[in-house]
């Protein structure tokens, strides 16, 4: 990213900070529709590494040139870098100002920790700490893609041996644990589960990239769980398809179902999928010219997808030539299959704000729409 974009994605938060104010909503509004052109206002909670999760107030016009821009930048605090860093923002289906969220690393006593937040406060309703599964041989990285049902809060480990979780939304307690080994899924022979539920709630889709000797192989296999099944601790398969991408450089991270489950929309890092939301083939491959994709989540007409980005950026206070990572958000219009307009920095702009120096480095994302 140039210098010159950099500036005009700071200065659009000094700009418009004072434009509007979004209060987070006091009542569900995932389901509200916009018409054809109009803008799509919202809060977008952006998980990050230092134990907080960025909270952006956007406005997003897929006609600007710069499509999403930050009317207020503010974050949401768990923990430190050290106890809570995190990838997983998943807002409650039921509850709007409820966000559940796990860890990505352990904490120092060696414990990876599930909670779950107030968002009209900011303040922490619940915060469990547990160990990680025995058969969890390799740990670098830990919670990372998530889904729901009604009931219950699903995150899924990065771990190998990988897992599925299904705690119980109003206690956080541990109902079930689920491997897929038996599918097939064997330690070394994969590396990194990812999943989330359909809108329905019906079945819980995870993607899983094949390895070869803990190696990546750039194919990956896109598994339909069946979701009462799932939240009883058993494994029952609906669909199955298989997307390839480069070896070592393809890696399939979180994604999310549009409103309708028309389509599952599929971070890859070096990619982003556009699935079939019922047969989970192949719509859409769309190459990244900057960056990785971590997320993507739909607007809530389900036409277009705001992706979170990690991107290099040269910044002020860095000398010539010299970069960090940045998380940024980007807009892709799924009717049309493409990247629209300039991606606007959201890690950075909130370290900025709050005097935090280095690498911001984003993973997952939520948002309620206004």
């Amino acid at each position: 990213m140039s210098r010159k974009l950099f500036a005009l994605a700071v200065a659009l938060v000094v700009v418009l900070g004072g434009y509007v104010a979004l209060s987070t909503l006091e009542v569900p509004t995932a389901s509200a529709v916009h018409k054809e052109a109009l803008e799509y206002r919202g809060t977008i909670y952006v998980a990050g590494m230092g134990g907080h999760f960025a909270k952006a107030e956007v406005v997003v016009d897929p006609g600007s040139p710069q499509p999403i821009q930050i009317v207020n930048l503010d974050r949401v605090v768990i923990g430190t870098k050290k106890t809570h860093p995190t990838h997983d923002p998943r807002i409650d289906v039921r509850d709007r100002n409820i966000m559940f969220w796990s860890t990505y690393k352990l904490d120092p006593d060696g414990k990876v920790h599930v909670g779950k937040t107030d968002l009209r406060t900011g303040q922490k309703l619940l915060d469990i700490a547990i160990p990680l599964d025995e058969r969890a041989k390799w740990k670098g990285a830990l919670y990372c893609g998530s889904g729901q049902s009604k009931k219950y809060y699903i995150p899924v480990t990065m771990t190998d041996e990988a897992y599925i979780d299904v705690f119980d939304k109003k206690t956080l307690k541990l109902k079930h644990r689920v491997f897929l080994d038996k599918l097939g899924y064997k330690s070394k022979g994969y590396k990194f589960f990812h999943g989330t539920n359909t809108p329905d709630m019906k079945r819980f889709v995870v993607a899983i990239n094949l390895a070869k000797d803990g190696k990546p192989t750039g194919n990956i296999d896109l598994v339909a769980l069946d979701m009462k099944a799932l939240v009883r601790g058993k494994v029952k398969v609906v669909a199955k398809n298989k997307v390839t991408g480069s070896p070592g450089e393809t890696l399939t991270f979180r994604q999310t179902f549009t409103p309708d489950g028309k389509y599952l929309l599929q971070s890859g890092a070096d990619r982003f999928y556009v699935l079939d939301g019922e047969t989970l083939e192949l719509v859409d491959e769309e190459l990244m010219e900057e960056g990785q994709n971590h997320d993507a989540i739909p607007t809530p007409d389900g036409k277009y997808a705001i992706l979170t980005l990690r991107v290099p950026i040269e910044t002020p206070e860095l000398p010539e030539g010299k970069v960090i990572t940045d998380g940024a958000l980007a807009l892709y219009d799924i009717r049309a299959k493409r990247m629209v307009g300039a991606p606007t920095s959201v890690c950075y702009a909130c370290h900025k704000k709050y005097g935090i120096p280095g690498n911001a480095v984003l993973c997952g994302a939520d948002v309620n729409w206004q």
